[in-house]
């Protein structure tokens, strides 16, 4: 069964060592070489499986496991490294990593762990569409529609989005913003979350329709589940 794989993997060697291997059984394969660039591929793209190096430039490995596991994603995820110590392997699977090789590693060996991870059953089912107040997000599409018309978003307007309906009902504040659609761990001093906001607005308030996101004054935004 063939496979559409994500390699994130600063080593270029290796990187690419991993990715034709794979070709040669027939899988489709994208690769990054930093933690950022992975974690952007793997949010707006779908994958059956990432094999992720845990020492990467930018952000770390286990770093991103972690906020693709915060985000709902259950997409398989196969570590490469040669962190091989007790702790690290603890650390790696409790993160949310469904298997752990380390390096050097036999291309067999890899293979037969890729070929069992596709074999394994999600243990959830992700969430393809979310819809709240006439909207739907089509996370596979990546396409957004407000009583079905089709709204034209830029990547970053669309997580954005995605990351509102997903806490709809809830009021969202800057820094969550800030950390979970930019990933900005500090305040950057600009305007660029009100930035987003107001063009956000006024692409999905077509026809003059009603605002969908709420400013809740001094606390932060919020999109009610229905309107």
């Amino acid at each position: 069964m063939l496979m559409k794989i994500l390699v994130i993997e600063d080593d270029t060697e290796t990187r690419n060592y991993v990715a034709n291997g794979l070709k040669e059984r027939g899988h489709t394969l994208d690769s990054a070489k930093d933690g950022y660039e992975g974690l952007l591929l793997a949010q707006e793209s779908r994958y059956d499986l990432l094999i992720v190096d845990r020492m990467l430039p930018g952000l770390d490995g286990l770093s991103l496991i972690k906020k693709l596991r915060c985000s709902g994603s259950s997409v398989p995820v196969l570590f490469l490294t040669t962190m091989c110590g007790i702790d690290d392997r603890v650390e790696g699977l409790n993160a949310g990593a469904d298997d752990y090789l380390t390096k050097p590693f036999a291309f067999s060996e890899l293979d037969a762990r890729v070929n069992a991870l596709l074999r394994r059953p999600r243990a959830t089912v992700e969430q393809s569409v979310l819809q709240a107040g006439g909207l739907e997000i089509d996370l596979l599409k990546r396409q957004v529609r407000r009583d079905r018309q089709l709204i034209d978003l830029q990547p970053t307007e669309f997580r954005l989005l995605e990351y509102l309906v997903r806490h709809a009902g809830q009021v969202v504040t800057r820094t969550m913003l800030l950390e979970n659609v930019w990933d900005f761990h500090f305040d950057p001093k600009t305007n660029i979350v009100e930035t987003h906001i107001s063009r956000l607005r006024s692409k999905l308030n077509i026809g003059g329709q009603p605002d969908l996101i709420y400013t809740i004054r001094g606390a932060g935004y919020m999109i009610h589940e229905t309107v």
